[in-house]
C-alpha cells in the first residue's frame, strides 16, 4: 500500500511524540527505583547512628570537615548555656522522625555557648498549636535561657534552605519556613557577629519541667512507597506503547479514499 507523504509525517510526529512520552514515563519509573535505593540506604544509617549511645560533640577544629553523609542524626552529649539572645521559630505541620509530633506548631531554636564561647544552635523541642503567638512562645521558652551550664543530649542535624516556593521569614515574629541556622544567626545577631557551628542539634534531653518546647528522641517513620510509584510509571510507559502500537496499526491498514474521476472511469 502506498502511504501519501502527508500520512507519513502524521505518523512521523506522532511516533516522535509517543517516543518522548514513554521516554519521560520511563525516567520517572527509573528516578523512583533510584530514591528507593537511596531511601534505604537512609533508612539502614538512621536505623544504626539512633540506636547508637551519645558521643562527645565534635570539637570545632573538626566542624568543618562534617558532612551529612557521614553525621546527620550522629548523637552527642556536651555541656553549653542558652545564651540570652532572641530565639527564632519555625513553622511546621509535624515530623518524619518524631513519632510523638503531629499537627501544627513550631520548633523552637535557640543560640547555646560552649565553654569555648562557641556557638551551637539548638532546637529545643516542638511547641504545639500555638498559632505563631509570640507572646505564649517567648513564655514557653524563656525558663531555657538560665545562663547557666546545662548538659545537652541529641542529634546532629544539618541546615535547610529556602527553596522557591519557600515563605519568606516573618522578622517580626521571629517566625521562619525552613531550618535555615546560618540565616537567623545573620538576622538575630547570635554568636556575637560570627558564624555558628554548622550544623544544630535535634535535642533529645533534658525534657524541660512544664514539657516544652517539647523535646525527644528520634526515629526512622519513613515512608517508603517508591516501588508502587514506579510500577505506576511503568504501567503508564507500557499502556503509551500499546494505544500508539494500535494506532499505527490503523494507519498502515487505512486505504485513502480513491479520486471521484478516478472511480467514475472504473465504473463506466
Amino acid at each position: 500500500m502506498t502511504v501519501s507523504p502527508s500520512r507519513r509525517r502524521g505518523i512521523a510526529g506522532m511516533s516522535l511524540i509517543a517516543l518522548l512520552i514513554v521516554a519521560v514515563l520511563l525516567s520517572l519509573g527509573f528516578w523512583q527505583l533510584q530514591r528507593r535505593t537511596a531511601k534505604h540506604a537512609l533508612i539502614a544509617a538512621l536505623t544504626e547512628r539512633l540506636a547508637v549511645a551519645p558521643v562527645a560533640l565534635p570539637s570545632p577544629a573538626a566542624w568543618p570537615s562534617l558532612t551529612p553523609a557521614a553525621d546527620e542524626f550522629r548523637r552527642v552529649s556536651f555541656t553549653a548555656s542558652y545564651a540570652k539572645q532572641p530565639d527564632a521559630m519555625v513553622y511546621s505541620s509535624g515530623s518524619a522522625v518524631r513519632g510523638d509530633i503531629s499537627g501544627p506548631g513550631t520548633w523552637a531554636f535557640l543560640p547555646a555557648q560552649l565553654p569555648g564561647g562557641e556557638t551551637v544552635v539548638v532546637n529545643a523541642g516542638f511547641v504545639p498549636n500555638t498559632m505563631q503567638d509570640r507572646g505564649y512562645e517567648d513564655r514557653v521558652v524563656a525558663p531555657l535561657v538560665t545562663g547557666q551550664p546545662v548538659t545537652l543530649t541529641g542529634y546532629l542535624r544539618f541546615p535547610e534552605t529556602a527553596g522557591i516556593l519557600t515563605p519568606e521569614p516573618d522578622i517580626a515574629k521571629r517566625l521562619w519556613f525552613t531550618r535555615d541556622v546560618a540565616a537567623m544567626a545573620d538576622r538575630l545577631g547570635w554568636a556575637g557577629g560570627a558564624r555558628p557551628a554548622p550544623f544544630y542539634l535535634d535535642l533529645e534531653s533534658p525534657v524541660p519541667a512544664n514539657g516544652l518546647p517539647k523535646p525527644g528522641p528520634l526515629g526512622v517513620y519513613l515512608r517508603d512507597q517508591h516501588i508502587q510509584y514506579a510500577i505506576t510509571w511503568f504501567g503508564l510507559a507500557f499502556a503509551v506503547v500499546v494505544a500508539f502500537a494500535f494506532w499505527l496499526r490503523g494507519q498502515w491498514r487505512a486505504r485513502p479514499a480513491a479520486p471521484a474521476g478516478r472511480a467514475s472511469r472504473r465504473i463506466a
